[in-house]
């Protein structure tokens, strides 16, 4: 975990180089068919239904680079993805390549032996920063099992036009926020629309407002080797900080959903939503003439950092299925997806961040998300690195945050209830 920053910014140090890279399946003479010679098709297994037609076309770009391969992409309600996905990896009429969960949700599969480990198969990997790697690997042995595909960074989105109306402009001080967030509260605006509802994303707005509050990384490294845990003071510290933009809330935020909050920001009501960089793409297509930018947190006082980090994490990963008859063709094909020309089909196509290093973003917004995750970045701690057995952090923190905001718990009886829980299977790192 040490020196996960410095790599951070090694990858920063790359994305100023430009796009010099080529397609690995053009440039290292393997066609990608089998054998004999025979064409061959390629299932891409799937949970994003809505990227049908961005896939299409990014996989275009191998085909045709590929004469005798095509490559279908299948996608699954995402609801019921992992379970059709654990069936389907058991035999040859499954995917040939799965879009792979990340940390603790690819360890049922690695555990089962159903995909094939990639450290000696895509050389590309070895140019990708460990914290981005650690959302493809397996905690047991330490291998990776996927290509990382997208990185999502968590911020403020706002409306430019309300800020505008109001005078308002992207604080640079925690006082600038708090002081921006009554001036639209008195003006009759909504200035955060939370999710309170849907409790998986109070983890996420939880790391947005407090990730400084308890240290990032630093802290972070703490709590793998023992030195600190969830009960820790900068951790509890950091549930207050959140806790206390409730006042800036929806009215009645107690029942705001995941769908009402995304409604209020988008029709105008709220003038920010506090969430992830994937959330632009939906603005977007909610409301076509919706001005948006993104701000990150400032550090409140008292805080343990005094840099304005932005939390991300890996979204998922691309694996080649062990039962696949065609493996040979599947590995060339995830070889090319560490490439920086499917990168770049990706972010293009998807509206993303691509987790590849070397390639920038078109998109202004997800340009400066990246930049400023790269500069500052911080963990999704209770998603990424506490939830590779049961029960996860991540589920006991959205518990947990939830009875405090809701005034169900203190701070440090909601803290104790996640350490509680992780504490009965988290083994220290030496």
């Amino acid at each position: 975990m040490i020196g996960r920053r410095s790599g951070a910014l090694a990858l920063l140090g790359t994305l100023t180089l430009g796009l010099v890279a080529c397609s690995p399946s053009a440039s290292e003479g393997d066609s990608g068919t089998s054998g004999d010679g025979d064409e061959v098709t390629l299932e891409v297994w799937g949970w994003r239904q809505e990227d049908v037609a961005a896939y299409d076309k990014i996989f275009q770009l191998y085909e045709d680079a590929n004469p005798g391969v095509t490559v279908e992409y299948v996608p699954y309600k995402a609801d019921e993805y992992d379970t059709i996905l654990r069936t389907g990896l058991g035999d040859a009429s499954g995917p040939d390549v799965a879009q792979l969960r990340s940390y603790g949700l690819l360890q049922p599969l690695v555990a089962s032996e159903s995909l094939v480990p990639l450290d000696d198969e895509v050389e590309a990997l070895a140019d990708f920063p460990e914290e981005v790697m650690d959302g493809a690997r397996g905690v047991a042995d330490g291998q990776v099992y996927g290509v990382p595909f997208a990185l999502q960074t968590l911020h403020v989105i706002y409306n430019k036009a309300l800020f505008d109306e109001h005078g308002l402009t992207p604080p640079q001080t925690w006082d600038d926020m708090i002081a921006a967030f009554t001036a639209l509260q008195t003006a009759g605006v909504t200035p955060l629309a939370a999710t309170i509802a849907d409790t998986w994303m109070l983890p996420i707005q939880h790391e947005i407002f407090g990730a400084s509050t308890y240290g990032g990384y630093d802290y972070l490294d703490q709590m793998l080797t023992g030195q600190t845990d969830f009960t820790g003071q900068p951790w509890v510290d950091s549930m207050t900080t959140w806790q206390g933009t409730s006042e800036f809330w929806a009215p009645q935020f107690q029942g705001v959903t995941y769908a009402d909050a995304q409604a209020l920001f988008t029709s105008g009501q709220a003038a920010m939503f506090p969430g992830g960089i994937w959330e632009l793409a939906v603005f977007a297509q909610a409301n076509p003439d919706l001005e948006l930018g993104i701000f990150n947190v400032p550090p409140p006082p008292g805080a343990a950092v005094q840099e304005t980090l932005v939390p991300g994490y890996v979204d998922g990963s691309f694996g080649v299925s062990a039962a696949s008859p065609d493996q040979e063709a599947a590995l060339d094909l995830v070889r090319w997806m560490a490439s920086e020309e499917f990168g770049q089909a990706f972010t293009d196509e998807l509206r993303q961040i691509s987790a590849v290093p070397g390639v920038e973003p078109a998109d202004e917004l997800l340009a400066e998300a990246l930049e400023a995750h790269l500069a500052n970045p911080s963990p999704y701690v209770t998603y990424a690195y506490f939830s590779s057995d049961q029960p996860t952090a991540w589920d006991l923190a959205s518990e947990a945050l939830s009875d405090f905001v809701l005034g169900g718990a203190t701070a440090e009886e909601a803290a104790g209830h996640i350490q509680q829980g992780v504490g009965q299977w988290f083994e220290p790192q030496s």
